[in-house]
This record gives structure tokens, C-alpha cells and sequence, in this order.
């Protein structure tokens, strides 16, 4: 017997939008269908959705909320993006310490019904967190007994301006379902939840592989094409301009090229090693940004790390490329083939050390003007990889042959 799938829920369908895909689709509901809808993303993804609506369509859609997380969000907002603060939810049990295990049983038997509550926080008069507590402790606790008695003192807890990054590195060990979340001061703002974070970081982490190439990180496969159109074409723009540079470059060397054709057959073999070696310091580089392994300093004793890898490795395929260059000119009878094979070589290692060191001073530029580190950095870093590769072997041709 065949059974009829279950029609999907519109969040689910939100879901799979971008932000701004999901407002155009949520906008001709009313604010109290929006705000149910986005109750059911989670706080990162309803924020996301929520500010591209108007403010005065904002303010209805947060006051429509029926458990208060409209006004939680619009505190989300004040954080910066990537932050652990854009994810943070009402901490909805909290009581002082002294509070009579029986009275917080009391206070949370109905509020549990309508509510997903892990844990019990201790705050005490101006507000700061003193301690958690677990309801197997308070299950087992007798009924006279202070919180204070059953809960874990001096708990961990996270800092709101947090990046995600600083955030998963401190919670990896711990995986606890919840984290509450607190000022500099120590005072409780709310809390954040493991499955979010980790459903965050995720994002943000699939995301970078698009921005290398000009993907914006909120189009989503669902997006519609007319969108992704619009957040791919300006990069494909700049990805020509900067191609037209390396064609300049070649153009420079125009009167070279019709003299030794066979250098034009070896400019991709070049290129394409160049720019191969500049994105494997790239990848890593990006790695030890999310990390948070680059510390002050650490910088430019990685891009001579580059350099080294680079020139090792251009060397050992700069061998195999003159050996090439060198069979291909001599097959062809010219008399320069030993010369051919020696700039090849040449050309090979140094545009390599050129590539590994672009591939990693690329992403740190980026973050030190503000930028993020991987948006574009792929077309930036083989516009330079190509520029310095095809005019350093096109120069020394010129230089040693013409």
C-alpha cells in the first residue's frame, strides 16, 4: 500500500532559500505567519532572513512573536556577523541560588510543556551567572535543598563577540547541548545552543570553497537564477579585467612570441602550475585562518615558508618541464633548445616561489584591509600568478633569444 509523503513544512522550504529569497517569500504573509515560520529556523537564520525586510515591517514581525524571540533577535542584531551573539536565545529558567530545589521544580512543570529547557541557571542580584544545574541533579535533590547545593559552580560559558571560529575551538571538547552565554562581566545574556553552532560553523565553513571563486555565501541551490546571476556576474567581470591584465602582459611580448611559437605551447603548462602551486598556500593559509592558527607575527614567517615550498617544488617539476621544452625544440630543429629548456627551468622555480608567497600574502591583504580573506582571493592570486609567471618567461626569452 502506497503511502502519500507528508506536504513539507514552509520553514523547511525557507530553509533551503537564500535571505533574501526566504524575505520575498515569506513578505506576502502575515507578520504573525512570518514570525512563526522564522521561530522555527533558529536565531542565526531567522536574524539573516529578518533584516532584509523593512524596519518597520521588522519591528511588527519580532512584536508577533508568541514566546518573545522577536525581541531577542532585534538584540541579536547589534553583534557583528560570524559572532556567537547572532545566536543567542533567552535563557528562560533562571533563579537565584537560594531558591528551594522545590520552588524551581514548580516554576518550570508547565513552562517545560512549552518550552525546550536543558539546563537551570544561577544568577545572582545583578544578574551574573554563579552556577548551572541539571535536572538529573535537581530529580535527585532533596525538595528543601538550595539550588546552590545541586548546581556546578563557576560554569563555562561563552562571550557573545565571540567569533565562531574562537567559539568552536573552546566547546570541541566539551559538547554540551547548551552554553550559556555571558557579558564581559559575567552576566547572563542568554544562551546558545550546541546543534546551532555547530550548524553555523558548518555553513560558514562550506561557504569558503564559493568565495574563493566569487560565490556569495548566501546562495543557496535553491536560489533562483536571475539572483545568482546577479551575486556571481559582477565577480566574473572582475575575473576578465584581471585576465585582460595577464593578456596585456603577454601582448607585451607579442614580437617574442611570433619569433619562438613554441613558447606559446608551454605558457599554459606554466600558468597552470603556477597558479596550482599559489592555491595549495592558499588553501592552507584559509585553513589556518579558521583555525585561529596565525597569530602576530606568524604571517611573514609563512609566506617564506611559501617561498621555500615553492621553490623546491617549482625546481623538481621545473626539471621535468625543461626536459619537455627541451625534447619539443630539438624535435623541431631549433638551435636554442638548450637555452629554451634552461628558461623554462628558471621560469618554473621562480614564478613558483612568486605564486606560494601570493598565495599566502593574498588572504592576509584581504583581512588586514578589512576584507573577507576568501572572497575572490582565487581570481586575485592567479591574476598575480599569471602576470609574473608569463612575463618572467616571455622577459628571459626576449632577454637571452631576440
Amino acid at each position: 500500500m502506497e503511502t502519500t509523503a507528508a506536504p513539507r513544512r514552509l520553514s523547511d522550504r525557507v530553509r533551503e532559500l537564500d535571505s533574501q529569497g526566504a524575505m520575498e517569500r515569506l513578505a506576502p504573509l502575515s507578520d504573525a505567519e512570518v514570525a512563526a515560520t522564522l521561530a522555527e529556523l533558529g536565531p542565526g537564520h531567522a536574524l539573516d532572513v529578518l533584516q532584509k525586510f523593512t524596519a518597520e515591517r521588522r519591528g511588527r514581525i519580532a512584536a508577533a512573536t508568541l514566546s518573545g524571540e522577536g525581541e531577542q533577535w532585534l538584540k541579536d542584531w547589534h553583534y557583528p556577523e560570524g559572532s556567537v551573539g547572532r545566536l543567542v536565545e533567552a535563557a528562560p529558567a533562571h533563579f537565584r541560588p537560594q531558591t528551594p530545589v522545590r520552588e524551581v521544580i514548580e516554576a518550570l512543570r508547565d513552562r517545560v510543556k512549552r518550552e525546550l529547557i536543558t539546563y537551570v541557571f544561577a544568577t545572582d542580584e545583578a544578574g551574573k551567572l554563579v552556577g548551572v544545574g541539571t535536572f538529573r541533579e535537581l530529580l535527585y535533590a532533596r525538595p528543601d535543598q538550595a539550588l546552590a547545593d545541586v548546581m556546578v559552580h563557576e560554569p563555562f560559558y561563552l562571550r557573545p563577540e565571540m567569533s565562531l571560529v574562537d567559539a568552536m575551538r573552546e566547546v570541541v571538547t566539551r559538547h554540551y547541548p547548551v552554553y550559556p552565554v555571558c557579558d564581559a562581566n559575567g552576566r547572563l545574556i542568554g544562551l546558545v545552543r550546541g546543534q546551532v553552532l555547530f550548524e553555523q560553523q558548518a555553513f560558514e565553513i562550506s561557504a569558503q570553497a564559493g568565495s574563493l571563486v566569487g560565490v556569495e555565501k548566501e546562495e543557496r541551490a535553491a536560489t533562483p537564477w536571475p539572483r545568482a546571476l546577479k551575486l556571481r556576474h559582477p565577480w566574473l567581470q572582475l575575473n576578465l579585467l584581471t585576465a585582460f591584465i595577464a593578456a596585456a602582459v603577454v601582448g607585451l611580448f607579442q614580437n617574442t612570441v611570433n619569433q619562438i611559437v613554441l613558447l606559446a605551447v608551454f605558457l599554459p603548462v606554466l600558468s597552470g602550475q603556477c597558479s596550482n602551486t599559489g592555491c595549495q598556500a592558499l588553501a592552507v593559509t584559509l585553513r589556518g585562518m579558521t583555525l585561529n592558527e596565525l597569530h602576530s607575527g606568524i604571517g611573514v614567517r609563512l609566506m617564506l615558508k611559501e617561498a621555500w615550498l615553492g621553490l623546491l617544488n617549482g625546481m623538481l617539476v621545473g626539471v621535468v618541464a625543461s626536459l619537455g621544452m627541451f625534447a619539443m625544440a630539438h624535435y623541431q630543429h631549433n638551435p636554442h633548445a638548450a637555452t629554451l629548456a634552461l628558461i623554462t627551468f628558471t621560469a618554473m622555480s621562480l614564478s613558483s616561489v612568486a605564486s606560494g608567497m601570493a598565495g599566502a600574502a593574498v588572504p592576509l591583504g584581504l583581512k588586514r584591509i578589512g576584507a573577507d580573506p576568501a572572497m575572490a582571493s582565487s581570481i586575485f592570486l592567479t591574476t598575480a600568478t599569471d602576470v609574473v609567471s608569463m612575463g618572467l618567461f616571455l622577459g628571459m626569452a626576449t632577454w637571452l633569444l631576440i
